[in-house]
C-alpha cells in the first residue's frame, strides 16, 4: 500500500495562513470585486440617473473621464499631489513614532494599561458616531466652553515663536528640504498622534513576541542598548513595519482630500463617471506606492521562525 505523504511544516503554515485570511478573501470576492467592476464600468461611461423610474443608463465615452480629471478639472491634479506629499510626510513619522511609543509602553511601570488606553483612545474617538456626537455637543454649547478653550489654546500657542526655531535650524545649515520636512512634521503632530493608535498596538504585540533569549544573549555579549535595538529589536519587528506601512498608507488616503473630492463629485455634483475615474486613479497610485515600498522593505526583512 502506498503511504500517504505527510505535509511539511511550511505547507501546514501556508494552510493555516489561508484559513486565517479566508474571511477577508470571501468578503473581497463577495462584495469588493463587484464594486470594482462597476467602478471601472462607470469610469468608461457617462452615467445618467433616471430619477423618475429609478436605475441608470450608461453612455460609453472611453477614457474621456480620465483625460478630463487630469487635463481639464480645476483642482484634481493639485489635490492629488498634495495628498501624496502629506503621505510622504506622515507615513514615516507615524510608523517610527508608533514604534518609539510601543517600546516605551512595553516596559513595566505603574499605570501602563491606562497609558496604552489613552494612546488608543483617538482611534475610538475618530469613529463617525463619536464625531457626530461631539459636533452636536459643540453646537449646543454655542461658544461657551469652546470659546474659552479656544482662547486658552491661542494664548498658549502665542507664546511659541515658530519663526525663531525655524531660523535656529536654518543657522545649523540644514538643507531646506529637511527643514521643510521638520516644520511639516511639527505642524502635523496632533494628526500623527491621533493616527498612531492601531500601529502602536501592532508594535506592542510584535515586541512581546520577541524571544527574551535574544536579549539575554545580547546582554551577555555586552551589547549596548543602541546596539540591541538595531541588532535585535528592529530586525524582529520589520515584518510588522510592513504591516503598519500598508495600514498607514491606506488610512491616509481614505482620509485624504482626494477621496473627499471623489465623494463630492459623485454625491453632490452627480458626476458618477468622473468620480469613478478619480477613485480608480487613486487606487492605482496607492497600489503602486505599496508595491514599491513593500518590495523595497521585503528584501531587507528578517523572518524569525
Amino acid at each position: 500500500m502506498n503511504k500517504k505523504k505527510k505535509m511539511t511544516l511550511a505547507t501546514k503554515r501556508a494552510i493555516v495562513g489561508l484559513l486565517f485570511l479566508s474571511p477577508w478573501i470571501i468578503g473581497f470576492l463577495a462584495f469588493y470585486v463587484r464594486s470594482l467592476i462597476m467602478s471601472i464600468q462607470f469610469s468608461l461611461n457617462t452615467v445618467n440617473i433616471d430619477t423618475a423610474n429609478g436605475g441608470y443608463t450608461l453612455t460609453f465615452n472611453g477614457i474621456k473621464n480620465f483625460i478630463y480629471a487630469f487635463a481639464e478639472h480645476g483642482s484634481f491634479s493639485q489635490t492629488l499631489v498634495l495628498s501624496l506629499q502629506d503621505i510622504l510626510i506622515d507615513v514615516p513619522l507615524i510608523v517610527f513614532f508608533s514604534l518609539f511609543m510601543a517600546m516605551l509602553m512595553n516596559k513595566k511601570f505603574r499605570g501602563r494599561t491606562l497609558v496604552r488606553a489613552i494612546f488608543f483612545l483617538p482611534v475610538i474617538m475618530n469613529s463617525e458616531a463619536i464625531i457626530s456626537a461631539i459636533d452636536v455637543i459643540r453646537d449646543l454649547m454655542m461658544g461657551g466652553l469652546s470659546a474659552t478653550s479656544g482662547a486658552m489654546s491661542d494664548a498658549a500657542s502665542s507664546g511659541v515663536n515658530m519663526d525663531y526655531y525655524i531660523a535656529l535650524f536654518g543657522e545649523l545649515a540644514l538643507p531646506d528640504s529637511l527643514l521643510n520636512y521638520i516644520v511639516g512634521a511639527v505642524g502635523r503632530i496632533n494628526d500623527i498622534i491621533s493616527a498612531s493608535g492601531v500601529q502602536i498596538v501592532i508594535f506592542i504585540a510584535a515586541l512581546q513576541s520577541i524571544p527574551s533569549s535574544l536579549y539575554e544573549v545580547a546582554k551577555i555579549e555586552g551589547a549596548t542598548g543602541y546596539e540591541t535595538f538595531w541588532k535585535v529589536t528592529f530586525p524582529m519587528v520589520m515584518p510588522h513595519i510592513i504591516t503598519n506601512i500598508v495600514y498607514t498608507v491606506v488610512d491616509s488616503f481614505v482620509n485624504s482630500d482626494i477621496v473627499t473630492m471623489a465623494y463630492e463629485t459623485a454625491f453632490l455634483q452627480q458626476n458618477w463617471g468622473l468620480s469613478a475615474a478619480m477613485s480608480l486613479i487613486t487606487t492605482v497610485i496607492v497600489c503602486l506606492i505599496l508595491g514599491v515600498v513593500c518590495g523595497f522593505i521585503q528584501k531587507r526583512t528578517f523572518y524569525y521562525n
